[in-house]
């Protein structure tokens, strides 16, 4: 009898050991490809990345997996509660596994089984697949969580991952989705309806099921009353809720241009920094003042639609040019209505648009970007993509190299008619807008009422070799061709090139490349990166000031004048350039004050349609930048600062007609001159004897 028994204790004792062997092998085969510890301990979820403004406003969120990381201590205890009353009420009590549901889930079937931390565990390491062996992993891990976090780390971790359908995850982006509201704000009935969610989000989804939604959230109250978590008057009163939800609708954002130009540039750094927009978390702080930006797009959208009201009703009167447009015969359209050729031109958007782009002249920051009517409609951006010739916008570059080699604001040129032969043989003879010319003009008139023969006369005595050359310094990265029509603004340009330069001229000769990014943050709060600033001194000061000095005589008196009397922008000092195409396809202006820099453009993104007789860069235009001008000013109180007058220019008194220095019978004018270049004889026609100088003093 002893020797039986002590038979049946080895071979007992054998069957344990050979039992505890496959135990152990087994986890050790199972955790072979499980994570480490090292690995469990980097909790780091795809989070939401935020684009904000330099006033802090958020711009846009990019994600692909909508969550936003919040500590346990900001989430209210309703629930936490409704989630352990209903998913896991032994939570606090277990090491990662409910022994009896987890025998019962082997026996019957997968479902119910997973405790959180199970849950947890699948949700962070494994697939979905619903077999033993993954159920086993999932297991090991759940117990390997449970020896590294405490109780309420996990709780945390879990609320932070879980998916709450709609491609979000987390209950702080739950709460915003659902009810557009913060979690800590999340009343008992919308607490419990959203962990009503997160058997099978998408079939209890209160978007698409309401009706569902509320039942799962009662469901949810009831287990609360049951595991004593909520009284029965607080399930009473939360059963009477009418749990609506409100969901936050996908948003373009604020500036919607502007940001997909800063998601291009972190995109295109991703594999340089390591750093991915759409699952970082990323906190991305940018220059542009949405304060600004709204009163850009309210003026650029509010004239948008005068002209395209004005373009609407002159192709309805013009059947020819709708025909011409839509490339067809006239005979194949004969029996359709006016209203007919209109509605198929539409179908080709033969839409006005307009682009909109203004920077901080001091260091090139981006304040504003409108790259078209509707983001939605057209993703182009016209403020930094399109090549659209400038016109008399360009002009400047013409009197900024005539200015930087010698030549004076008081300097003439004769305002004829010049004959240029083109490299194809044939004869260009270009006119003035309003086809008059008249004898000798100084470069101050000649840029002050923007006449084409006086600009091409300084071009040629340049060279527009020259002109490029000093296009090219300010910035200007497009083709440009070395031609004598280089002087109005035939070769295409950018516009946000185009406004870049000019900030030269306020900024006292310094060119700042534009950008957009002033530093990114990881989810970590560390800077991973920020916009290197490329800047450099392409113009003396002495120059820039007397540029900025003829470009206000464009907008006090000029062809921008309509800025101070029409839109009644007074009071600051300012200067720009209104610029027109041939046919009047673009119209442009740019201008500055010491504060900002800003350019608009207005045309149809077909190049073959006008915007009408008449419709120059004074009239289609320059009214959006003056009415965000004079209310950027107004609304924002900016303060009112003038041009610094460098020491190397001086204002000096000279005669009016000779534009030498005067004598004392000479009628005079001042003018400002580089001292280098000052004039430095007198007038030699006004004098004591001269009948000249007796009429001047009759007069």
């Amino acid at each position: 009898m002893k020797k039986l028994i002590y038979r049946y204790f080895i071979y007992s004792l054998l069957i344990m050991l050979f039992g505890l062997f496959l135990l152990l092998g087994g986890y050790f085969y199972l955790s072979r490809d499980l994570p480490g510890l090292e690995e469990l301990e980097r909790f780091e979820p795809e989070l939401i990345s935020r684009v904000y403004a330099s006033d802090g406003t958020i711009l846009k969120e990019f994600y692909t997996q909508r969550r936003v990381l919040i500590p346990i201590e900001e989430i209210p205890t309703h629930v936490v509660n409704a989630l352990l009353a209903t998913e896991d009420r032994d939570f606090y009590d277990h090491w990662g596994m409910n022994v009896k549901r987890t025998v019962k889930a082997f026996l019957v079937g997968y479902g119910g089984a997973s405790t959180i931390t199970q849950q947890l565990a699948r949700t962070l390491h494994l697939n979905l697949e619903r077999t033993y062996i993954r159920k086993l992993k999932e297991l090991i891990i759940a117990i390997n969580i449970e020896q590294t976090y405490t109780k309420d780390e996990i709780l945390e971790m879990y609320l932070n991952s879980v998916h709450f359908g709609h491609g979000t995850y987390g209950i702080q982006a739950a709460a915003k989705l659902y009810f557009n509201k913060d979690v800590q704000n999340l009343n008992l009935d919308e607490g419990a309806m959203l962990i009503g969610l997160l058997p099978a989000p998408a079939r209890f989804t209160p978007i698409h099921y309401p009706d569902v939604a509320i039942r799962r959230r009662n469901l949810v109250l009831r287990n609360m009353v049951i595991t004593g978590k909520i009284s029965k008057w607080d399930y009473a009163n939360a059963l009477n809720q009418n749990t609506s939800v409100a969901p936050r609708r996908e948003s373009l954002g604020i500036a919607p241009y502007f940001t997909e130009y800063v998601r291009q540039e972190i995109s295109d750094l991703g594999d340089r920094y390591n750093i991915n927009i759409y699952r970082d978390g990323l906190e991305i702080y940018t220059t542009l003042d949405s304060r600004m930006q709204l009163i850009a797009e309210e003026a650029l959208q509010n004239h948008l639609r005068y002209q395209q009201k004005k373009l609407d009703r002159r192709l309805l009167a013009d059947r020819e040019e709708m025909i011409g447009l839509l490339g067809i015969s006239a005979d194949s359209v004969n029996h359709l209505s006016n209203d007919s050729l209109f509605q198929m031109l539409a179908k080709r958007q033969r839409v006005v648009q307009g682009s909109f782009f203004a920077i901080d002249p001091e260091n090139g920051a981006i304040l504003a970007m409108i790259g078209g009517r509707d983001f939605e409609e057209s993703k182009f951006n016209r403020a930094v993509q399109a090549e659209r010739q400038p016109g008399s916008v360009f002009k400047p570059f013409v009197y900024t190299a005539a200015v930087d080699n010698g030549f004076s604001p008081s300097d003439q040129v004769l305002n004829q008619p010049v004959v240029i032969i083109e490299a194809d043989g044939t004869r260009w003879t270009p006119t003035n807008y309003n086809g008059k010319t008249g004898g000798l003009v100084t470069m101050r008139e000649g840029i002050q009422w923007s006449t084409n023969l006086v600009s091409i006369r300084w071009a040629q005595k340049v060279t527009p070799a020259v002109v490029r050359d000093y296009a090219r310094k300010m910035g200007l990265t497009t083709r440009i061709d070395a031609v004598e029509s280089i002087s109005l603004g035939t070769s295409p340009t950018r516009l946000s090139e185009l406004v870049a330069a000019y900030a030269v001229f306020p900024n006292q000769g310094v060119w700042n490349k534009p950008f957009a990014i002033t530093r990114v943050l990881d989810r970590n709060g560390h800077e991973v990166y920020h916009s290197p600033r490329d800047t450099r001194e392409v113009l003396s000061r002495e120059t820039a000031y007397i540029m900025t000095d003829l470009l206000r005589t464009v907008v006090d008196a000029g062809t921008g004048g309509s800025i101070r009397w029409k839109y009644q922008f007074t009071g600051v000092p300012a200067g720009g350039k209104t610029g027109t195409t041939q046919n009047f396809t673009d119209a442009l202006f740019v201008g500055f004050t010491k504060n900002l820099c800003a350019g608009t453009w207005v045309g149809v993104d077909d190049p073959r349609v006008s915007l009408g007789e008449g419709q120059a860069g004074a009239v289609a235009a320059l009214p959006i930048w003056a009415t965000f001008m004079k209310k950027t000013y107004d609304e924002l109180e900016l303060p009112v600062k003038d041009f610094n007058m460098p020491p190397g220019v001086r204002s000096i008194e000279i005669c009016s007609e000779t534009k030498k220095l005067p004598t004392e019978y000479c009628p005079t004018t001042t003018e400002i001159f580089n001292v280098r270049y000052a004039p430095k004889t007198r007038c030699t026609v006004h004098g004591k004897n001269s009948s000249r100088s007796n009429r001047g003093v009759d007069f």
